[in-house]
């Protein structure tokens, strides 16, 4: 099923699409937010029946305790606007610091201000998209069975893990552990 991602901001909301596996997002466009940040339901409207989504992902802005501010009410008021609008499925995500995530990234990439400030929304979107998908796609394979193979494929992973790695055997991992000092 194909997803899009919205990021809710008071002037504009950044807009991302999935793949029609709902595997990967890709940053789509940014929308022009209506008169009060309502929802440019129009554009969205034309965008759902263009790309054939069957569902929207909206952020929802909790704050750093996680608490719920008037932003994230905001949010699940556009979520039910979309939901009755559009008919289709409308899910919240938790987007906590995707926008300065997203800003992060093009300021690494080398984009001058004037296109981060273009870009932010629509990447905003997809990071927020693509959380979505990272967890249906976690929930699919905790969902399955585990068979005989993949018992004894967890079996020999726990049996490596046990054994010590001689530094000196070609091809072994001489690289300090994560967080390591290397002190």
């Amino acid at each position: 099923m194909i997803w899009m991602g919205i990021d809710i901001g008071s002037r504009r909301f950044g807009v991302a699409v999935s793949d029609a596996g709902g595997i990967i997002a890709h940053p789509l466009t940014t929308l022009d937010a209506g008169k009060d940040g309502a929802p440019p339901l129009a554009e969205l409207t034309e965008l759902v029946a263009d790309r054939g989504v069957g569902g929207i992902v909206v952020g929802l802005p909790r704050r750093l305790d996680g608490t719920f501010g008037p932003e994230a009410r905001a949010a699940e008021a556009v979520a039910e606007q979309l939901r009755a609008a559009l008919g289709v499925r409308v899910e919240l995500w938790d987007e906590r610091l995707t926008s300065i995530q997203a800003e992060r990234m093009l300021i690494d990439a080398g984009v001058r201000r004037k296109k981060r400030r273009e870009a932010t929304d629509r990447i905003a979107a997809a990071l927020i998209l693509q959380g979505f998908l990272d967890r249906q796609a976690m929930a699919k394979v905790a969902a399955v069975e585990p068979t005989a193979d993949a018992e004894a494929i967890a079996a020999d992973a726990d049996i490596a893990a046990a054994e010590p790695v001689d530094a000196a055997e070609p091809g072994a991992n001489t690289r300090p552990a994560t967080g390591a000092t290397g002190r």
